[in-house]
């Protein structure tokens, strides 16, 4: 009796689809923005033969990605690490066993999957998400309120925080930022005239310094341990089951009053601030808030969409794909800077911003269209089994 009560708790913990939904619609935006910007490589054919009808169709797709999915794809993909985060926990939990230090071994192993993925596409996130996740194991057993209030300090940037204070205070004050323009400039060669093994070598080494270092400066590091416990608690409240779509239509509203005067506000900042070590800090706080509350925005329309519309049928054809979402996060990189580097066919040159989104949209529908074939024949994609097996040693 007590092995089949135990078994009736692991149940209540099933795979939630709407979570891989969301995952896989990340993963798609996250290709699609790679796609537009070289994959990290700003280099473009140029302007001068483009038609005025090129020139405008570029704008609104550069305009209109960066205004829908830039930091909001990659807020969902953060939050939904920390959603898996507590699934894998609490079953643990369920049988009796500690997951946290079988978590850090996981997330050694994440870092090494994030150094593949680095060594093709220096602004991959992987790597600072290994990082930062040694933070769930030491938090996750604090009280919800305790870890909602650590959430929000973080979500408020404490350190940009502090400059913009003492900038206030201290005239003399000067933001600081780290020193990353040799090592941006050594990626930008590698790109553009580097071998293959070059660029590897220098992706791995001034790329991913680079990329921290620009994870540091632009708030990201606070922003993602902040969504990592947000995801955590999704799990814990069972947020994303049907029967709690009453929270997300608050926090739909809720986003909904809070983005547009933080959007409205950062617009209008540069003009009334002069001193850039208040302005710079300040605007960082600003577009991190209202980034944030336009993610959960999406978050709470798509789970609107799939609880009750008829659009579930439709939302659950990319499940393929989130599941196999490691898998497409790598792959898509490696296929990337084959297309636009150097090293591979050097397509920087000929593909504008129009061009290279529709070429995301290809590289997506041929990721989806493997993701479908595997899933049929599979239960985990290709790196999702490898880390599974790697997270238990067997």
């Amino acid at each position: 009796m007590l092995f089949y009560a135990m078994e009736q708790q692991i149940l209540r913990h099933p795979r939630v689809d709407v979570a891989d939904v969301l995952r896989g619609l990340a993963v798609m935006g996250i290709i699609l923005l790679h796609s537009i910007e070289h994959f990290n490589f700003y280099s473009y054919p140029d302007e001068a033969g483009r038609s005025a009808l090129l020139a405008f169709t570029d704008q609104a797709v550069w305009d209109g990605l960066f205004f829908l999915l830039g930091g909001k794809a990659y807020a969902v993909f953060a939050l939904l690490f920390g959603f898996s985060y507590f699934i894998q926990y609490d079953n643990q939990r369920l049988r009796g066993h500690d997951f946290r230090l079988r978590f850090c071994w996981r997330l050694f192993l994440l870092f090494l999957f994030g150094n593949l993925n680095a060594a093709f596409f220096t602004a991959e996130v992987l790597v600072l998400y290994a990082l930062a996740g040694f933070a769930l194991p030491l938090v996750c057993r604090l009280k919800d309120k305790w870890l909602f209030v650590l959430a929000c300090v973080l979500l408020i940037q404490p350190i940009p925080l502090y400059y913009t204070l003492r900038a206030c205070f201290d005239p003399s004050f000067v933001t600081p930022v780290l020193p990353t323009g040799d090592l941006w400039a050594a990626t930008f060669s590698a790109q553009s005239n580097g071998t293959f093994l070059e660029t590897l070598r220098i992706n791995l080494w001034e790329g991913q310094l680079a990329s921290l270092a620009w994870a540091w400066d632009n708030g990201r590091v606070f922003q993602t341990i902040a969504l990592f416990i947000l995801g955590f608690l999704v799990g814990k409240r069972r947020l994303f089951l049907e029967e709690n779509l009453k929270v997300w239509n608050k926090v739909l509203c809720g986003s909904l009053v809070a983005f547009f005067p933080l959007y409205g506000l950062g617009n209008m900042l540069p003009d009334f601030i002069d001193n850039a070590s208040i302005r710079t800090p300040l605007l960082l706080i600003i577009s991190s808030l209202y980034k944030f509350a336009f993610m959960l925005l999406l978050v709470s329309a798509v789970l609107m969409a799939y609880y009750r519309t008829n659009m579930q049928p439709l939302l659950r054809r990319i499940i393929p794909y989130g599941r196999m979402s490691l898998t497409c996060y790598v792959t898509q990189s490696m296929m990337g800077s084959l297309l636009f580097y150097n090293w591979g066919f050097s397509l920087h040159d000929d593909l504008g911003i129009t061009a290279s989104f529709l070429v995301g949209i290809l590289l997506f529908l041929a990721q989806y269209a493997f993701c479908c074939w595997w899933m049929k024949r599979h239960s985990h994609g290709p790196l999702e089994y490898l880390w599974k097996r790697g997270t238990w040693l067997k």
